[in-house]
Parts: structure tokens; C-alpha cells; sequence
């Protein structure tokens, strides 16, 4: 039996401009590509629109399901960049103008020659005993209260904020993974392949179907924890491609 260390994720994508198909995500999988490599399994995504009642109903349902929760986009400084208020709504504490993101902020326009109106003060709002989540590219910091991780929408900032994160979260064993693939399309292999499956409790095995303009076949992707877990099923699946080639 395996003695893995399992970490649980989920993210919520905030934004009605995700929702109306005005921007296109782009930090869904590179989220989903960052925790696998450091072992965090993320196992649902959200999007909701910029609404306060949405916004407070998915922090509340992810963050007691899950290890981690992620979230992007609202927080900047227009009118509907919610998710501050949504956040400490959920948590139950004021949502304030944080000191030490003032400074940081005022500094950074005072540099750039540039007034901080209400509006820029705006970024600086986050739930009291929120800390802060490092922006390196635009200075604006994101905030993190208990497991719930609040970051910005626009990629770049996204990205650089969840480098600075994910050295400090507590995370679980990494996932192994193996291809095999097999020349047989999915209506060949999908009942031995469940058998496999059945075989090796232990592993996640998907398959991924191909066509090539005449000939289908796929490719059996299989995910465990540990190196033997893993070489057993992949051996097992290898075997099953040999037993369909033999009976044709």
C-alpha cells in the first residue's frame, strides 16, 4: 500500500470576462502544470462571475474541501474588482487598506511621477490578518488568510506571484507518470483497459485517442506515486496491447 503524501487543491478563476469569452484563461494550466510538479493534485476549478454572493459561496465551499485554494483575477483597482470584499466576507473580518501595501504602492507611484488616487488605493485592500503574496512585476502584493491564496488575474502578474507562493505550501508527493501507446483505437482497448485499471488501484490511467486522417490509436497515460506501483501497471498495459495484436 502506498505511503504517499496526498495535497489537495482546487482554484477559482474570477471575472465575468472569462465568463462572456472576452479573455481567454491562461492561468488554469499553469497552475495545473506548477502544482503537479511540486505534488499538489489539483482537483477542481471554478469560474465565477464578478459577483460578491458567487464569489463568498466558492471561497466557503472549496476552502473546507481542500489543502489549497487558489484564486485569480479581481483585484484591481476599478469598480468591479470584487474579490477583497468577497474574500473577507467569507472569512467574516473587515476588508481594509492594508499599511504595509499602502506603503508599498505609494512608494511605487511616488517613483513613477504618478498620483495615488482612490482608485490605486483600491489594490491595497485585503482581509485583516491577511499576509501578503509578492508582486514583483506591478508591486501590487496579493494576500493569503488561512488556505485560501487570492493572486491577479492578468497572467504575468499571476504567474510571478505563484513563484514566490508555492516554495512556502506545505505539498505532497509528486506524481509519476508513463505513456504507452497503442496502436488500437479506444473501442479496442476500453474494456481490458478497465480491467487494468481494476488491477491497479493505486493509478490513475487515462487514455487519449488520436487520428491521423486514416487510422486511429491512443495514448494510455498512467499516474501513481511510487516507481513499482507504476512499472507494474505499465507492464500490464503493455501486456494487454500484445494479447489484442495476437488475437488479429
Amino acid at each position: 500500500m502506498t505511503t504517499a503524501t496526498i495535497v489537495t487543491a482546487a482554484m477559482l478563476a474570477i471575472g465575468d470576462e472569462l465568463l462572456s469569452g472576452r479573455t481567454k484563461d491562461k492561468n488554469i494550466g499553469h497552475l495545473a502544470d506548477m502544482l503537479t510538479m511540486v505534488g499538489i493534485d489539483l482537483r477542481e476549478v471554478r469560474i465565477v462571475a464578478d459577483d460578491e454572493e458567487a464569489i463568498v459561496d466558492a471561497v466557503n465551499a472549496l476552502r473546507g474541501r481542500y489543502d489549497h485554494v487558489f484564486t485569480s483575477g479581481g483585484i484591481g483597482p476599478t469598480h468591479d474588482d470584487i474579490t477583497a470584499d468577497a474574500v473577507s466576507r467569507a472569512f467574516g473580518v473587515e476588508c481594509i487598506h492594508d499599511p504595509q501595501a499602502m506603503a508599498l504602492l505609494g512608494a511605487m507611484y511616488e517613483r513613477r511621477g504618478m498620483e495615488f488616487t482612490d482608485a490605486r488605493r483600491r489594490m491595497a485592500r485585503m482581509p485583516v490578518g491577511a499576509t501578503h503574496i509578492s508582486n514583483p512585476v506591478s508591486t501590487a502584493p496579493g494576500f493569503r488568510i488561512a488556505n485560501v491564496y487570492v493572486m491577479a488575474g492578468v497572467p504575468q502578474v499571476f504567474q510571478a506571484m505563484l513563484d514566490s507562493l508555492l516554495p512556502s505550501l506545505p505539498a505532497g508527493t509528486p506524481v509519476l507518470s508513463r505513456t504507452v501507446r497503442s496502436p488500437y483505437g479506444e473501442g479496442d482497448i476500453g474494456g481490458p483497459l478497465a480491467e487494468v485499471q481494476k488491477k491497479h488501484p493505486e493509478t490513475s490511467i487515462g487514455s487519449y485517442p488520436k487520428f491521423d486522417g486514416k487510422n486511429f490509436s491512443t495514448d494510455i497515460v498512467i499516474r501513481a506515486r511510487e516507481a513499482g506501483v507504476l512499472a507494474a501497471a505499465e507492464a500490464d498495459v503493455v501486456a494487454m496491447i500484445e494479447t489484442i495484436a495476437r488475437s488479429r
